[in-house]
């Protein structure tokens, strides 16, 4: 996304530097909300730090999930995230580098983290990519549709899953 390199670049450090990076994540998510392919939430179980079962009852497709998290328009995950995308020059280093997250997470705890983080750290600046309510800022004609689909979700799992 073009735009966000240089503001992650110039305030990576500061702490109000990553509170605006932050709030134009936050403002980019709701205005990418708007996606016609989103639906309603399907419910979920948090187990401690995790959403042991797949929002959709299926494994989710790697390949796609890579393409979701390298796509910063789409996931958006590079803006805070680095990791093994040799094709991504600009990549965050706000959030922890994505390479071996499959071997240090679960992918429940995965799950719960992209679902909605500030269920296991309110003072996450994560924002959540499986919610609807409680946001702010949100226009009215993207209010109620998740940033991601409970099958983008499973997705990005499945792809994460797969670094070790």
């Amino acid at each position: 996304m073009p735009g966000f390199a240089p503001i992650r670049e110039r305030f990576s450090v500061s702490v109000a530097g990553k509170a605006l990076l932050a709030a134009a994540i936050c403002l980019h998510l709701s205005c990418a909300a708007a996606a016609p392919q989103h639906t309603a939430l399907v419910p979920y179980v948090i187990v401690g730090d995790s959403i042991p079962a797949s929002l959709t009852g299926t494994k989710g497709d790697p390949v796609r999930g890579r393409a979701i998290v390298a796509d910063q328009r789409v996931g958006m995950c590079l803006l805070c995230h680095s990791g093994p995308f040799p094709e991504n020059k600009f990549q965050g280093n706000i959030g922890p580098d994505l390479a071996g997250v499959g071997g240090r997470l679960s992918e429940g705890q995965l799950r719960l983290r992209i679902v909605d983080t500030s269920k296991i750290d309110p003072n996450t600046i994560m924002p959540p990519f499986y919610r609807v309510e409680g946001l702010s800022r949100v226009p009215p004609a993207y209010q109620g549709k998740p940033v991601l689909t409970a099958v983008e979700i499973e997705d990005v799992v499945a792809y994460l899953m797969t670094l070790k």
